[in-house]
């Protein structure tokens, strides 16, 4: 067992940077417009299934398909937020009774999305890898550690894109302003930010970083599914909450930590204790540092 531990380790770091970058959605989404979107996981099956059928039916490559699947979602998430969490913060009394208002809506959002999802697709499920293309699935060898192209593929192009959003955040102005209405909505409107764009913005972004996550999560799968959702949507809850709730760069680091330590307990230990090592680590890491990772006190 201990002559494997390099080759997990290495597995882990490439899902959980998956993992990770899935995460800086839903942080963005709760960190700037205080919804937890526990249908994050929605989002990602969407962006993974609608990849599948890009591939199978049109022949679109699925390193192109997030051309075609993140704009719709970025969309779909810009509106909802613009219209439907806008108007319920509208109307809640408090921040408190809006964020348990919201956390109902994406409740229902699971069960919308998925059963749309189910009537147009099926819920069976869809052999995305025997459709890669033949350079997406060569095996590597590299000091006696094996991984394949596409988790290589997949871990590059996870980590330029959430280094690319870190950036936009702390160094462009739009990122300020988001930055900005996270801390305090009020103050930066009187600041001249429209803050009802920035949030719907800030919400599509996270939508959008789902629906790329979903992309690469397909091409590193040997199926996908419209049921996908909610195991996701668990794993995203936990890597932001350890990350630190609201923090995109502690969402990618504990992305990795999940990822490491997902791979370990399913090639050292047994499969069925992976979600519960998850809340193991959470709930000690809560007790020592309730802010998480990179969490602001």
């Amino acid at each position: 067992m201990i002559e494997r531990v390099p080759e997990l380790l290495v597995q882990g770091i490439l899902v959980g940077s998956l993992y990770g970058l899935m995460a800086m959605g839903l942080s963005l989404q709760y960190g700037v417009c205080r919804v937890l979107n526990i249908a994050h996981g929605e989002f990602v099956m969407l962006g993974a299934v609608i990849t599948y059928f890009l591939l199978t039916s049109i022949g679109i490559s699925p390193l192109l398909a997030p051309v075609i699947i993140a704009p719709i979602l970025f969309a779909l998430g810009f509106v909802l937020q613009s219209t439907l969490f806008r108007g319920l913060k509208a109307r809640a009394p408090s921040q408190p009774v809006f964020e348990g208002s919201a956390l109902l809506i994406a409740f229902g959002l699971i069960y919308i999305i998925d059963a749309l999802a189910q009537m147009r697709w099926g819920s069976q499920m869809l052999p995305i890898y025997q459709f890669l293309p033949q350079w997406l699935t060569v095996k590597l060898s590299f000091l006696g550690i094996d991984v394949y192209s596409n988790q290589i593929v997949a871990f590059a192009i996870a980590m330029v894109v959430g280094v690319a959003v870190y950036l936009f955040l702390t160094r462009s102005k739009l990122g300020r302003a988001i930055r900005a209405t996270a801390e305090d909505p009020a103050t930066a409107g009187l600041m001249g930010v429209n803050t009802h764009m920035t949030l719907a913005f800030s919400f599509g972004l996270g939508s959008l970083l789902a629906a790329i996550a979903g992309t690469l999560i397909s091409i590193t799968s040997a199926t996908v599914t419209t049921a996908m959702g909610f195991n996701y949507a668990v794993i995203a809850l936990i890597v932001v909450t350890l990350g630190g709730l609201g923090s995109v760069m502690g969402s990618l680091i504990a992305g990795i930590l999940i990822g490491i330590t997902n791979l370990l307990v399913l090639g050292l230990w047994k499969p069925i204790l992976t979600v519960p090592v998850y809340y193991a680590m959470l709930m000690v890491l809560l007790l020592a540092r309730p802010t998480g990772l990179l969490g602001k006190k």
